[in-house]
């Protein structure tokens, strides 16, 4: 499963990718909900900060001079468990190794129960631009029912904090559909959002992963769990609030203030190239076909000793074939809300979207799931809701 660099370096001679994600996967305690790559811990240690930058230096020996990086995005995990001058080498390292727009957008996701105005600050002065909080909740029941490790004043603190530091772009991810959580708690979780008025809003329906605590808690039809109905009032009661308060919704569940975008998770959602380092970290590279995914080895032990052994931890290879890339053309760019256009899709692939896809989008359209018109397809409202139901119909 592991690729030495040698035909790593053979292979990545032409690709080409313009966003950077580095993967932390340290977290102080694991969420019970949560299924992403994590180890608890109250730091991110300096030996798996090394490990990245001599992933950067790996990867970089076998690739030719490409654009600069227009965006670099610290996931996990609590990447705010890192110290700034972790954060600042890192991001010095791949402006070197890769190199860097003058106006590259540089996001942290932020765990509020970890951060002070000195450490934001801190931060800031190491180049990032952009916050994710990483809130999920004001409801002091519904942050304890998630494990979480802040409290809801602590996250409108961190919100204050962030913007004292000089973060002028800040985004707060929410969750709804939770255990015992009500209509009226929800719309309370916006309202208080709202009050704060950040660039960015994520509302993300809760999903019960398969391995996780909450699994073993919440399986089957778990009355404590809000129904379809009540969950998808809860997705439209924030449609409505958040649009009326002049946030775009411009993908299924993100919201933003005119120009404030997530540039980075865009870049995904239009099969941009791009690179992921760390553990668990997966990529896309665009080369002279259809681009190749894969992703590096989830296991945190493995992953330290391939790096320290000269060998990238890849795994799960897929070179695109053009019916792999036509499908993700459809299912990633339908997430926006502009959708895809016929004339995007036939300088894509040099064919018609109706040609290949007709079939489909003539039944999406039919059951109210899709709209068409006389520049592309979009999904209807009803068709964010039955998102899978869409999507599954492009993968051949």
């Amino acid at each position: 499963m592991m690729d030495t660099l040698y035909p790593f370096r053979l292979k990545l001679q032409f690709i080409m990718f313009t966003r950077l994600y580095l993967h932390i996967p340290f977290c102080p305690r694991k969420c019970p909900y949560c299924a992403f790559v994590s180890r608890e811990s109250d730091h991110a240690p300096d030996s798996y900060v090394d490990l990245l930058l001599e992933e950067m230096r790996l990867v970089s020996a076998g690739l030719a001079p490409g654009r600069p990086l227009e965006s670099i995005y610290f996931g996990g995990g609590t990447p705010s468990l890192l110290e700034p001058r972790q954060v600042a080498l890192l991001i010095d390292r791949a402006a070197r190794t890769f190199g860097l727009a003058a106006n590259a957008e540089i996001t942290l996701e932020v765990n509020p129960g970890t951060v002070d105005h000195e450490r934001l600050a801190g931060f800031r002065a190491a180049s990032v631009n952009r916050l994710s909080l990483g809130v999920q909740s004001f409801d002091e029941r519904m942050l304890a029912t998630l494990g979480r490790v802040h409290s809801a004043r602590q996250a409108q603190d961190a919100f204050t904090a962030a913007r004292t530091a000089g973060f002028a772009d800040v985004g707060i991810d929410l969750i709804h559909a939770l255990p015992g959580q009500t209509a009226e708690m929800w719309r309370a979780d916006l309202g208080q959002a709202l009050r704060l008025a950040p660039e960015h809003i994520s509302v993300y329906g809760l999903s019960v992963e398969e391995g996780t605590p909450f699994a073993a808690r919440y399986g089957g039809d778990d009355p404590l769990l809000p129904d379809d109905d009540l969950a998808a009032g809860m997705f439209e009661a924030a449609d409505d609030l958040l649009t009326a308060h002049g946030y775009e919704h411009y993908e299924i569940a993100n919201y933003a203030l005119p120009g404030r975008r997530s540039r980075h998770n865009s870049g995904y959602w239009r099969r941009d190239g791009y690179l992921g380092l760390g553990a668990a970290a997966h990529s896309l590279l665009r080369d002279k076909g259809f681009g190749t995914r894969f992703g590096n080895t989830a296991d945190i032990d493995g992953y330290a000793t391939s790096i320290r052994a000269g060998s990238l931890p890849r795994c799960d290879e897929m070179i695109l074939t053009l019916s792999d890339a036509m499908a993700e053309f459809m299912f990633l760019g339908l997430r926006l809300a502009e959708g895809v256009e016929f004339a995007a899709f036939e300088r894509e692939f040099g064919c018609g979207m109706e040609e290949t896809f007709g079939e489909a989008i003539s039944e999406l359209v039919s059951l109210g799931l899709l709209q068409r018109n006389d520049t592309g397809v979009r999904l209807t409202r009803r068709g964010m809701l039955l998102s899978n139901r869409v999507f599954v119909r492009f993968i051949a």
